[in-house]
């Protein structure tokens, strides 16, 4: 299904069509999951808006919380009724959703009879992927069955509040609906990923979430949280530097009057534990340092440092509290065989993901949504070695890349050059950061060339003008040229879809063996999984 939002291009686009939405309205029986997609849609904030809120600075909804529990009273659930969901709740800036996945992967592995459920976000390919119950998405009629539950409930029941919204906003709307459709399947254990922030969020109405945690924090999302780690730290309930987080993390438990505040230290001798996706081969994701835990009766974050510690004393703490049977669990010491077997058959698409083309062999795809300095540092790191970026004989390399407006682009590409340069030389590689890519592409997230999106990647926050101009994309390319002034002009390639990206890829791959690593955006991702046909093989 592909959405209609056309937009014109000097690529031959119709000329007078600006991302127009077009909602059609159905019968009461023929709602189906692309109904669903429409009304969901309908529900986005557009550019304008966006830009508006960024241009006033940092400003939250201070009725955010109070908003979300009237929705949910109207869909006729109340705050206690989530606490029956036994909640693990997190948040962090990078590696929250590795931490969800993981930890759903090995409490599903450690309680076989369980129903596990886990509500994620943003999606790659198909809007249901963010509610998936025992590792699975939704399918398309559970998710349209959920969902019109959930639609006709807000508009059988109006606002209490006049100046209240009437609807929720997109992402609001889909946590209603996860919390919907985990009260209707009676799910043994959630795991609830936040959408921005932590205080403020639409998740986080819980009042009595069994274990809460917080990933590693970093400048994102600043037009919302703040332009400083402090001011993020306190939505997120943690700090980013050990010294100053203790404190920060001491004091924000006491506000929340934690059931308890622990500092754990690293798994003795953990060693090398064989990771699910592709995260065992980059030693980015070590299982290494220590790391804060608050649990129980606990709104916010309350976790800090490496991802794996995290998920792992999260689920130990989480198993043995959930019945209340320890108000103190020990620390865990030593992985049993359910967690080393959850650990290993996690699968997190689009994150460290290596796949070979299943249509052109002589292309690989390595995809990672890196969308930080940090985060792509990561990226980096997990690509630039033996066997992956690095081989003999040596591929084609191209980087395809995009991020969305409000990010820093230019940093981003420098963060990349500059670690690309590290590696290298640790890698004792003749390679410089000038000539490790042949190729750069540079295109916006539209998913097709004629100018439409697939309807679950639709998105109205993309500026028309952005669009239109490719503005985004041609100050990456300014950007690219300006670190690296010897790189070829004619190998920077700014495209206006997704579409155009892959045809260019292709085009390289009928004479080379290529290797091409997508960044910068999960929604660039995910487009490129959806068009290159990568789905069979890439989200298996």
């Amino acid at each position: 299904m592909r959405g209609s939002f056309p937009f014109l291009s000097s690529y031959g686009f119709p000329p007078s069509v600006y991302l127009k939405r077009f909602f059609r309205c159905r019968t009461m029986s023929t709602r189906n999951y692309q109904d669903a997609i429409e009304h969901l849609n309908s529900l986005q904030t557009n550019a304008a808006a966006l830009q508006a809120a960024r241009a006033e600075g940092p400003r939250l909804n201070p009725n955010a919380i109070t908003e979300m529990i009237e929705f949910l009273e109207r869909i006729e659930y109340t705050c206690e009724d989530l606490n029956t969901l036994n909640v693990i709740h997190i948040t962090g800036t990078k590696g929250k959703g590795s931490t969800s996945a993981f930890t759903d992967s090995i409490l599903r592995h450690a309680k076989p009879n369980w129903k596990v459920g886990l509500y994620t976000s943003p999606h790659l390919v198909a809007v249901r992927e963010r509610i998936r119950i025992n590792g699975k998405p939704l399918s398309e009629e559970d998710f349209a069955k959920y969902f019109f539950e959930v639609w006709d409930r807000l508009q059988k029941n109006g606002p209490k509040t006049l100046e209240f919204p009437v609807m929720p906003n997109y992402f609001r709307y889909l946590t209603l609906m996860a919390f919907h459709t985990f009260l209707s399947e009676k799910v043994n254990a959630t795991i609830l990923e936040v959408g921005i922030g932590g205080a403020g969020d639409s998740t986080n109405i819980v009042p009595r979430p069994i274990v809460t945690g917080i990933t590693t924090l970093g400048l994102d999302h600043t037009a919302v949280l703040g332009k400083t780690i402090g001011a993020i730290a306190w939505q997120k309930g943690g700090i980013y530097k050990p010294e100053e987080g203790m404190e920060v993390l001491k004091k924000r438990a006491e506000e929340l009057q934690a059931a308890y505040f622990m500092e754990v230290p690293s798994l003795p001798e953990s060693g090398f534990v064989k990771l699910g996706t592709d995260f065992s081969s980059g030693s980015a994701c070590g299982i290494t340092d220590n790391f804060y835990i608050n649990y129980e009766k606990v709104w916010l974050v309350n976790i800090k440092f490496k991802t794996q510690l995290l998920l792992l004393q999260m689920a130990h703490t989480f198993l043995h509290s959930v019945d209340a049977s320890e108000l103190r669990p020990e620390l865990l010491l030593q992985l049993s065989a359910p967690f080393l077997t959850g650990l290993e058959y996690t699968r997190w698409p689009g994150r460290c993901q290596t796949v070979v083309d299943p249509n052109y062999q002589g292309t690989t795809w390595y995809l990672d949504g890196a969308h930080t300095a940090e985060s792509l540092s990561c990226c980096m790191q997990w690509f630039i070695q033996v066997g992956l970026g690095l081989k003999e004989p040596q591929s084609t390399r191209v980087l395809i890349f995009n991020c969305t407006s409000g990010r820093s682009g230019p940093a981003f590409l420098g963060t990349i050059l500059e670690k690309t340069r590290e590696l290298l030389l640790r890698q004792g590689r003749e390679e410089t950061p000038e000539n490790f890519f042949s190729h750069v592409i540079f295109c916006s997230n539209v998913t097709y060339a004629d100018g439409h999106f697939k309807g679950d990647l639709t998105s109205r926050a993309l500026s028309n003008t952005d669009l239109v101009n490719l503005t985004t994309q041609h100050e990456l390319a300014n950007a690219w040229s300006q670190l690296i002034p010897p790189f070829p002009s004619d190998a920077i390639h700014v495209l206006p879809s997704i579409e155009h990206a892959i045809q260019t890829v292709r085009g390289l791959s009928k004479a080379e063996r290529v290797d091409v690593l997508v960044t910068g955006s999960l929604h660039l991702v995910g487009g490129i999984i959806e068009v290159a046909g990568l789905a069979s093989v890439a989200l298996e």
